[in-house]
């Protein structure tokens, strides 16, 4: 992994230099030009919020993507639009920025994408003072529009033009393609590529205080296939019968919640079944069943998550949930079978090190200091699948409530505070040059 920060004493130079204690010339035009430019941000949001974009909205998608075309190649960005038909996706929108040779390479994160397909009764895009309503307008259209604004403002400032950055907007960052190693094989070449990356996915605000974001946990699906003979009741628990496979299912589960609990992570079941017939659909979130009382079940199925904050811990947790399952009661069998899932974003000393450099950006825009968020209050994204190849941070987008549901609201007020501390921290991390791993 490179470790972009590695000195500490050049970090607390750069806290203490008396040339960051305020804004310089042109971070003083980057934070006009986003409070200039503050209703065509809104008018951005809501052309690409009024266009839908679900995950599998393939042509929503890549709607979505034709209208960022331009306000990316308006400033010098070359456009490639990823084909993803390979793992039936709409495809990922990437942009380049070919800047000063030996500075720093910044990726930027974000995704074109919603929860919100087609036959969602929640559409359209609507602005109540500073509050706007619609599908996706937190996650992630409001990042996208945040992330444009700050690099726009970067161009007005002259600060643009020697920076390297790759800008990687996925088509399916809610429900990505499998397997991963194809859906984000893009990605995870530019995160070898880059130095840093910065996430534009939602900000957190708790007690009126901005967070920042080092750290995210993982998204892991397990399924438990429990199976015992069948036969009347009146035997259950006999030495040909067994305990069935419902008992022995809710022993495995049991077991799971007693043995499993660590600090930094959490396990669900998020759906079970059983009886004397017993099926998941394809998609592994709708159940079928039959069964009497006087019949022992032969099959029972649960379906859940865990999360973790490293790659360490969830190989840990896997061991010990294959251990438990493994141990069978009596006359019965069961699986523990793991889907492709989220990787975590770990909280290096590389991430740490880069929040406070975002520190010091709020300090000079005269901003209050952020807070660090504990992992355990945020989901996966992006992000994480280069969290092992480049340091980065979180939470440079779009801040509101509802998100994923309908009614989902942003706070239009974010934006000039958001694009500011992106656009200046941005513009520094350009004008250095980085160390080779």
């Amino acid at each position: 992994m490179k470790m972009f920060w590695q000195l500490a004493a050049g970090l607390c130079m750069f806290q203490s230099s008396p040339s960051t204690a305020e804004l310089t010339p042109a971070e003083q035009t980057i934070a006009a030009t986003v409070d200039a430019e503050f209703e065509r941000s809104v008018s951005l949001l809501e052309r690409l919020v009024n266009q839908n974009s679900g995950t599998r909205n393939v042509e929503g998608n890549r709607a979505v993507m034709a209208m960022l075309r331009p306000e990316f190649e308006e400033l010098g960005f070359t456009v490639e639009i990823i084909d993803q038909s390979e793992v039936d996706r709409a495809g990922h929108f990437f942009a380049r920025h070919e800047g000063t040779p030996g500075t720093t390479r910044m990726l930027l994160i974000g995704h074109t994408d919603t929860v919100f397909e087609p036959d969602s009764p929640f559409q359209s895009f609507e602005r109540d003072g500073d509050r706007a309503i619609g599908p996706g307008v937190v996650d992630n259209k409001g990042g996208v529009a945040i992330m444009i604004a700050a690099l726009r403002a970067m161009h007005a400032a002259g600060t643009l033009e020697g920076a390297n950055i790759v800008v990687a907007l996925s088509g399916d960052e809610e429900d990505f393609g499998e397997p991963a190693e194809l859906s984000r094989r893009d990605l995870r070449q530019a995160g070898e590529w880059a130095d840093v990356a910065l996430d534009f996915e939602s900000l957190v605000i708790m007690d009126g205080q901005d967070m920042g974001t080092i750290a995210r946990r993982s998204s892991n699906a397990w399924q438990v296939t429990a199976t015992g003979n069948d036969g009347h009741s009146s035997r259950i628990f006999s030495e040909t019968a067994g305990d069935g496979a419902i008992y022995e299912l809710v022993r495995i589960i049991s077991r799971f919640r007693q043995e499993l609990p660590e600090p930094n992570l959490t396990f669900n079941v998020g759906l079970i079944t059983g009886g004397a017939t017993a099926e998941l659909d394809a998609q592994g979130v709708r159940a079928t069943a039959t069964g009497k009382t006087n019949i022992i079940p032969p099959i029972a199925i649960a379906r859940g998550d865990f999360r973790t904050l490293s790659a360490e811990q969830t190989q840990r947790v896997r061991e010990r949930m294959e251990a438990i399952v493994a141990d069978h009661a009596p006359v019965t069998d069961a699986t523990i079978t793991f889907d492709e899932g989220y990787p975590s974003m770990a909280p290096t000393d590389g991430n740490r090190a880069l929040f406070e450099r975002m520190q010091a950006v709020n300090t000079d825009l005269g901003l209050a200091p952020m807070g660090l968020l504990d992992p355990a209050l945020r989901g996966a994204a992006d992000i994480s699948f280069v969290a092992d190849l480049t340091d980065g941070i979180a939470g440079l987008g779009a801040n509101g409530s509802r998100t994923h549901a309908p009614g989902e609201t942003m706070d239009l007020s974010v934006i000039p505070r958001q694009a500011s501390r992106a656009a200046i921290l941005m513009s520094r991390l350009s004008a250095e040059s980085y160390p080779e791993d």
